[in-house]
């Protein structure tokens, strides 16, 4: 007969809850990587989502460092009590907001919802004493610190290739910028699912870990294969259904995008996340896209970026992590009393 214990049923709900998540996450996200392409037509909305679903399966299917770090920076695994819980919670605070942000067409950050969710359902758990302070103060910097490089990329990649093209043919740039787009959307598209998909990989193994189904030394952290195969799996098909309400903001409201800028967003960007991803730290994806966007928009003139948008879209970024966090602990309690 099958285990039907309360834990492998709690596992079952995580593991199903994480691939949701995942999923959720390529939609929500999708935008991110084919907003500008779309917008500069470079890409029809079919054609590019369709690329970024194929690219963000294998970026996912490439990295593994940001999962070690998620699952094993901001918490312990090997010490955390009840980490199914914690897990589910976390899980459920993220997906919450995922829905609800979408839903209003607002460009939050699925990064910061799972590691605000992973501490709040934590700290509900065990108190702040359960939360790795370096780790999760060093994720918490390279959240801070990436779409503030990403702004001064993408200010200086259009100022350059602005020089680059200033006495060439006008409709001939903008046909060859628009051919480059699909080089830059493909990369970015790689890099988001590179950075993202593992992030749903580390709560997984993290859930494993802690609930005993999987056996490893303390400090160690592998990536089942199983695990891998179904977090990219589930981005990539998520990314098939697109989020058009985010691509209509990520891609006209906070900026005029022209082939030219939106390759040097897209650049800017891919570049960025794929320099985070290779030290193994994540970021949100949203964050280093839209600041690029920004940083390309403020080089040309600042009445070019439609501030009012640009701030609502940082203050609802802001408020993500203790909002999760909050949330997830919420959660947490009500969880202990029932499972």
């Amino acid at each position: 007969m099958l285990d039907l214990s309360p834990e492998v049923i709690i596992l079952v709900l995580v593991v199903i809850m994480a691939l949701s998540f995942d999923f959720i996450n390529g939609f929500h996200d999708t935008a991110n990587a084919i907003a500008t392409s779309v917008s500069t037509r470079a890409l029809s909305p079919r054609t590019a989502v369709i690329l970024a679903s194929c690219f963000n399966l294998v970026g996912a299917l490439t990295y593994t460092g940001v999962a070690k770090t998620i699952g094993g920076k901001i918490t312990d695994p090997f010490k955390l009590e009840n980490g199914l819980v914690v897990v589910l919670a976390a899980l459920t605070a993220a997906i919450l907001w995922n829905l609800i942000t979408w839903w209003f067409g607002i460009p939050s950050s699925s990064s910061h919802a799972i590691i605000g969710g992973v501490a709040g359902a934590a700290v509900g758990a065990a108190g702040f004493g359960s939360i790795n302070m370096e780790g999760f103060v060093e994720i918490v910097k390279a959240l801070i610190i990436s779409p503030i490089v990403a702004f001064v990329v993408g200010f200086i990649v259009i100022k350059i290739v602005s020089a680059v093209v200033a006495n060439m043919n006008y409709h001939k740039t903008n046909r060859n910028f628009r051919m480059m787009q699909v080089l830059s959307a493909s990369w970015q598209s790689f890099s988001h699912g590179a950075n993202d998909a593992q992030k749903t990989m580390g709560v997984i193994t993290l859930a494993l870990l802690s609930g005993g189904f999987l056996v490893q030394e303390p400090g160690e952290f592998t990536i089942p294969l199983w695990v891998k195969l179904s977090a990219a799996l589930a981005m990539a098909l998520g990314t098939s259904f697109g989020g058009w309400r985010i691509i209509k903001t990520m891609g006209g409201k906070i900026m005029k995008i022209k082939p030219i800028s939106g390759f040097s967003a897209d650049l800017s960007s891919a570049l960025i996340i794929t320099i985070f991803t290779t030290l193994k730290l994540p970021v949100s994806t949203t964050h280093v896209i839209t600041s690029s966007i920004l940083g390309v928009g403020a080089s040309q003139k600042l009445n070019a970026v439609k501030w009012g948008v640009a701030g609502r879209i940082v203050v609802t970024w802001i408020i993500t992590l203790p909002v999760t966090g909050l949330l997830a602990a919420a959660c947490y309690v009500v969880y202990d009393v029932f499972l």
